[in-house]
């Protein structure tokens, strides 16, 4: 199989920057054992993966510009996890139609398949109609347990039964939503596939963040691990501007909403200046998706940074509670303040309140200046936070997230 006994590796994904960077980083592990990897992704992620070794293939959509568009927009209309699951799938069941020519092209050249999580049932139906195996990697725990909800429906338990339930009717929903594009799949690309009964089974999946974090449920079927988390391949250095900020005072406060997209951009950005005001820190507002910026000596806006050389030397992070971004925060050793905005981050901001690293849940709807003040004031004065933040990120830096896939690999090609 490949050359020098390495293997042709195909890794899939779509969603946004947080759904493509951890791959960028597994990919890069697998290269060094003597892979050959290809990542599919949207093709506005290729930047990413610059120097990794990794090999990339543009898949059509470009994330940032549904989310901004009249449909994109919609989905901050809704109050419940529920009523944007179901506005997101609407811009998903079209997205995965126009990517499934790419996707089937790029399996072609596969010889193992590693699925994420965002593309569940479409990449497994592949791998069975070219008859290639697959393993899933997911970076949230999507499978039906009872010791918590599912995490896109936010993070209040519903009891054993209500959490199990739960996460049983994303999974369908999620089977529902690329049911078109699996059944296109021997129609327009000639590839037979065993319906959906087939998806019943369990697969292998391997599950990117630490068990420190969350702990493997007890109820899940073997099958499914926790593998720790796969760190995005990062490159560059600060720029020279956000370097002499870093120097001219105290640590700063990081402030940005990744990929979310907020309503009111202009207003949101006036709470955080005023709050970072008034808990007398200074900042670094990330622009993001959201269009976030301020002004001020003591406030500096930036564009994309690489989060593994900025976050260590900040006070704080204030932010969206995404999954890649949780793990950053967690590595860091810094104390956070999670502004939950969409699907799963309520459930990432919950596990880090529960750890002890965050003082507090600050949910965009509620973000008022006096509120994110009060967050900021204790994530940076109370000094216990910081402790449990340093000796957590201790324990993170001894895991090695890409052992365990290799591991699966070689189970696979055995």
């Amino acid at each position: 199989m490949g050359h020098t006994g390495g293997v042709r590796i195909v890794m899939m994904t779509a969603g946004s920057r947080g759904d493509v960077a951890p791959f960028t980083g597994l990919g890069a592990g697998l290269v060094r054992a003597g892979h050959e990897v290809t990542l599919a992704a949207h093709g506005v992620f290729e930047p990413l993966v610059a120097g990794s070794g990794v090999r990339f293939r543009p898949l059509p959509i470009d994330p940032r510009a549904e989310l901004h568009s009249a449909r994109g927009r919609r989905l901050n209309d809704a109050r419940t996890g529920a009523g944007k699951l179901v506005r997101l799938a609407s811009m998903a069941r079209g997205a995965a139609d126009e990517m499934t020519a790419a996707l089937v092209d790029v399996a072609r050249e596969g010889e193992v398949l590693l699925v994420s999580g965002s593309l569940g049932p479409l990449g497994y139906a592949i791998a069975d109609g070219l008859s290639v195996p697959a393993l899933g990697l997911h970076l949230q725990p999507l499978h039906p347990t009872g010791e918590f909800p599912a995490p896109v429906l936010g993070a209040r338990s519903l009891g054993a039964v209500g959490n199990r339930l739960s996460g049983r009717v994303v999974m369908t929903s999620v089977e529902v939503l690329f049911s078109d594009a699996v059944r296109s799949l021997g129609r327009r690309h000639g590839l037979v596939t065993a319906g959906r009964f087939r998806t019943r089974r369990v697969r292998p999946v391997l599950h990117g963040y630490s068990e420190l974090v969350v702990p493997r449920p007890r109820d899940w079927p073997a099958g499914l691990e926790v593998s720790g988390y796969w760190w995005p391949h990062e490159t560059g250095q600060l720029s020279r501007e956000l370097e002499d900020f870093l120097a001219a005072g105290p640590r700063p406060v990081f402030v940005g909403l990744g990929s979310a997209t907020v309503p009111d951009p202009e207003r949101v950005s006036r709470e955080i200046v005023t709050a970072l005001r008034a808990a007398k820190v200074r900042g670094i507002v990330q622009r993001g998706w959201a269009g976030l910026g301020a002004v001020g000596d003591d406030i500096l806006t930036v564009d994309e940074v690489p989060h593994s050389l900025l976050f260590p030397r900040t006070a704080a992070v204030v932010h969206h509670a995404g999954a890649g971004t949780t793990g950053a925060v967690l590595r860091a050793g810094v104390p956070s303040v999670p502004v939950p905005v969409q699907f799963d981050a309520a459930f990432w901001a919950s596990r880090l309140t529960a750890l002890g690293t965050a003082p507090g849940v600050v949910p965009l709807r509620r973000l008022t200046s006096g509120a994110l003040a009060g967050a900021l004031h204790r994530a940076t004065t109370d000094e216990s936070h910081c402790v449990r933040a340093r000796a957590l990120a201790d324990r993170l830096a001894a895991e090695d997230g890409v052992a365990p896939v290799l591991a699966a690999l070689d189970r696979l090609s055995r």
